[in-house]
C-alpha cells in the first residue's frame, strides 16, 4: 500500500536557509515525489525512479544551465 503524501519522509537540501526550498521523498513504491516547501498542501508532482535518475544525471551534466 502506498502512503499517503503527509506520511512521507519529506527532505531539504542543506542550503536551504528559508521556507522557499524544493522538497523530495521517496514513496514506498519508489516514486521520487517533488513539493514545495512553502505550499506542501499543493499538488505533489511524482516521478519514477527512471526519470529522477535521468534528470539527476542532467544536472549533474549541466544540461540545465541558462
Amino acid at each position: 500500500m502506498i502512503k499517503p503524501v503527509d506520511a512521507v519522509q519529506w527532505q531539504r537540501s542543506s542550503y536551504c536557509g528559508t521556507n522557499a526550498c524544493v522538497e523530495v521523498a521517496r514513496a514506498d513504491d519508489g516514486r521520487i515525489l517533488v513539493r514545495d516547501s512553502k505550499r506542501p498542501d499543493n499538488e505533489v508532482l511524482s516521478f519514477t525512479a527512471e526519470e529522477w535518475a535521468a534528470f539527476v544525471a542532467g544536472v549533474a551534466a549541466g544540461e540545465f544551465r541558462f
